[in-house]
């Protein structure tokens, strides 16, 4: 196991070594979109950290997909107004109903998304102010025009919170040091984690957009891409905490 993990990571330090957008390549449009429900207590440090992503402003939009019931609509409200006011591109998508949950949210969003790349995260994570440009890499480097979705690595904020939280991060850990990083390595099927990565535009429409006709909408979609022939490309030096609950 060791010996393979071993030609692993030298495999993934070498693709990592090429992964570098060409010099002087224009950015494209990034849509991040931050499907939301009743998430009072975690959705302003959400917003703070993807208003803050080192990405010029002219080039990110960003949509707070809110579906909640609660106080978390007043306050996604104040909290977007005042990135507005600073000279940021955010709206609020809200929706009469919620059929098909987060996979409907997420339809309804690209319809109005103005990104060629569409990145997405819930609302329990925190990126960092370098995650996006890092995580184009793949896309924009020659021969990254079949790659249809970037996954990145979760982290975690909390993981010595209590004994739940340790044995959580342990089996996310497994799936992602261990179970993506050799899946990426040997060139087999990938799914997108429905959280911490980009989606090309183009791939989502062409492989049928989100379905909410079951409860695994990442893990359809990423099925349904890769028979279309478009390509999932791990990250595996590239993460996004979240807090375990």
């Amino acid at each position: 196991l060791l010996s393979t993990l071993l030609v692993l990571d030298r495999t993934a330090s070498r693709r990592r070594a090429s992964l570098a957008p060409p010099a002087g390549a224009a950015l494209p449009v990034v849509t991040v979109q931050l499907p939301i429900f009743n998430e009072e207590t975690v959705v302003r440090r959400l917003i703070d950290a993807v208003a803050a992503l080192d990405y010029p402003r002219s080039r990110l939009q960003i949509q707070v997909l809110d579906d909640s019931t609660d106080g978390t609509r007043q306050l996604v409200d104040e909290i977007v107004a005042r990135w507005r006011s600073l000279g940021r591109w955010i709206s609020v998508l809200r929706r009469t109903d919620r059929s098909e949950f987060k996979a409907g949210a997420l339809r309804a969003g690209l319809a109005q998304a103005a990104g060629e790349f569409v990145a997405i995260f819930d609302a329990d994570f925190l990126p960092g102010h370098d995650w996006l440009r890092r995580s184009l890499a793949p896309f924009l480097v020659e021969g990254g025009e079949r790659v249809g979705v970037v996954q990145t690595r979760w982290a975690h904020l909390n993981e010595e919170a209590s004994p739940l939280t340790r044995a959580q991060a342990l089996g996310l850990d497994g799936h992602f040091a261990v179970e993506q990083h050799a899946r990426s390595a040997a060139g087999l099927l990938l799914t997108f984690n429905g959280t911490a990565g980009v989606w090309r535009r183009a791939c989502v429409e062409d492989a049928g957009n989100w379905r909410g006709v079951t409860l695994s909408e990442d893990l359809d979609l990423s099925l349904r891409a890769q028979m279309r022939g478009w390509r999932v490309h791990y990250l595996p030096d590239v993460s996004v905490p979240a807090e375990l609950p």
